[in-house]
Parts: C-alpha cells; structure tokens; sequence
C-alpha cells in the first residue's frame, strides 16, 4: 500500500511538472531574467556536475532538491554550509545556509545567496566613455525551506524564495517556490542504496524592473519655443523566471568495507531553453576522503557553456560534530575555469 501511494504521489508530481515547465526549446533562449538562480552552490554537488537531486541530504541538498534537507540527521540538530565560487568574468557567487532539526515537527532551512559583479564603469549618453565612477549591481536571493521525513523511505520539501536585483537606481523583485520529493529504496535488499528525486524549481510571477533610473525629463518634438520639459517614464518588458523540472536517480555501492562508489544522473527540463543531462560520482574513502567527478550536457554545444567538473573533500567527525571542506573545479568554454569552495559544519 505504501508503494502503490508513492508511486501516485511521484505520478502527480511528474504529471503537474511537464504541464508547467514543459518547454524546453531553444526558441525561448534569452527570455527569462533572474538567472542567478540557477548557479551552483557547494562544493560537492558542484563537483559532481549537479546531479544531485536525489543524493545530498542536510543544507548541501537546499539548493538542488528541497526534499533532501529532511534527511542525514542522525544525532545532529544544527548545521550550517558557507560557499563561495569565483565564476566567470570576474563575477563571484557567495551562499550561506543553515538547517535545524525540529524533531517530529520536520527540519527548517535558510539560505542566502548574493551574486558579485564587482565595479563596473558608470557609462552615460553624455558620457560613453565612462564618467569616472563605478558601481557594483546588487542580486540577493533568500530562502526558507520546510522539510519533513513522511517515512524512512519518502523526504518531501518546499522552499520559498524571495529573488531582489538592484541596479543603481532601478531594482525588479520577486518569489518563487521550489518543490521535491526524495524516495530512497531502502538498506536491505537486492536494490539497497537506490534513490530517485523529482523537483520542480523557481515557479513564480513574472518579475520586471522599475525605478528613477528609467524616468527621464524631456521637451517633447515639435514643441514650440520655450515649452516646458515633461516627466516622461519608460515601461521595461516583464520577464519569466528560469522553472525546471528535474527528475534524478542515484545508487550507492560498497565496493569493499571502506569504499563506497555513488553514482547519479539527472535530466533538467528547462523552460527557457535546451534540456540539460547531468551525470556524476563520487568515491568515498571511510566516508574520509571523496574524489568526485561529473559532466553538464545540454541539447545546443552553445547554450551552456560549463562541461566538465572535478573536485575532492574530506570530512572529519568528532561524536556529533562534523566538519567539512569540498573543492570543486568547473571546466568552461571560452572562459577560464571556475573554482568553488565550501565548508559545512554539523553538531
């Protein structure tokens, strides 16, 4: 009975995402804004190409699968993860995240995102050469995330997102909701260490930009001599979020008492351009020591331009107490390669 509710559950939840992102073509690239979500955070996921959304439990899963933050506990009641990548073109993301375990109520999570330009040349009409000044936009995405275990073996979670972008004097806002569903087969059994999550990611209202930076004063053609200057503002173009529906599966295995091998692949289906196939693994050592390895694909060679990622960690437990540092190394097109590394403690 339990099995046959899952699998009407996870019918529903695949029903619901095709009908509302089902829509990934390349005649949509370029229409969807607040794409600074869609960046990886953690080491550790990062470094296995993103196809997490079935494996990762505790805050690393918050960013690809709300659901996982129900999982991993054990004894532990706080933990928290600091990330920071240095991305393409001198941008920068930085993430902090925290979850605490409120028992048999389920597990609360927050997280904060900022995305870094660093300064850029103020340009003007009057002056396209650079006025002399500098500004730095400012992207800041918040979330709060619930999560609960219905069963040993089903995670479910939601989180929700407050997204702002701020440009001088112009600024655009918006929320978004993320959903998921982990079912994990179980411990025993011929299929033990086999997982499958689904997602659906950033579903929300159209977001759009306003502000004094798109007010102008302007004496209106053809007016005659001396006629006053009028306010005059101009309307910018709504945009849609970037919504996914991510669906995953994993499988952990023991190749001997102290080694571990998993493996994860995961198809994200985009609303604003080609699907992406994802694929990763890691080696665990004594649960010690990880290399980890995984690869982004997409439908279009130049839609995406990240391929490749490679990365290592190691985790270090004292009773209850974890601690924990990855690295992860993105390959890239055109660019150099992108860095991230995260710590994330656990008591």
């Amino acid at each position: 009975m339990k099995k046959l509710r899952f699998i009407g559950i996870l019918g529903l939840l695949l029903f619901a995402g095709t009908v509302q992102v089902f829509a990934g073509n390349e005649t949509k690239t370029g229409t969807a804004g607040a794409l600074e979500v869609l960046l990886p955070v953690g080491a550790r996921g990062t470094a296995m190409g993103g196809a997490t959304n079935s494996m990762l439990d505790g805050v690393e899963a918050l960013n690809w699968n709300p659901a996982g933050l129900a999982g991993g506990w054990g004894e532990s009641s706080v933990e928290a993860m600091f990330s920071h990548m240095d991305y393409i073109a001198t941008t920068s993301v930085d993430y902090a995240a925290v979850g605490v375990n409120v028992g048999d109520l389920g597990v609360l999570g927050l997280t904060l995102r900022s995305f870094g330009f660093g300064d850029i040349a103020e340009t003007t009409e009057l002056f396209p050469d650079g006025t002399g000044r500098t500004f730095s936009p400012s992207y800041v995405t918040i979330g709060l995330t619930y999560a609960k275990a219905l069963t040993d073996r089903i995670h479910i979670g939601f989180t929700g997102k407050y997204i702002s972008e701020t440009i001088l004097r112009t600024s655009a806002s918006g929320f978004a909701l993320d959903a998921g569903m982990i079912y994990s087969v179980g411990n025993n059994g011929t299929l033990k260490g086999l997982r499958f999550g689904v997602a659906l990611k950033n579903i929300g209202p159209n977001m759009q930009y306003r502000g004094d930076d798109l007010a102008q004063t302007v004496i209106p053609p053809n007016s005659a001599v001396g006629a006053a200057a009028v306010p005059l503002s101009f309307a910018s173009q709504a945009f849609e979020l970037p919504s996914s529906f991510e669906l995953g599966v994993g499988y952990d295995y023991n190749l001997a008492p102290d080694l571990r091998l998993g493996v994860n692949a995961q198809f994200n289906n985009m609303n604003f351009g080609n699907d992406q196939y994802r694929a990763g693994g890691e080696f665990a050592f004594k649960e010690m020591f990880f290399l980890r390895g995984g690869y982004v694909g997409s439908g279009s060679t130049t839609q995406y331009v990240l391929g490749g990622t490679f990365g290592a960690g190691v985790n270090i437990e004292v009773g209850t107490f974890a601690i924990a540092v990855d690295y992860a190394y993105m390959t890239a097109r055109v660019f150099d390669g992108v860095n991230v590394v995260s710590i994330r403690l656990k008591m």
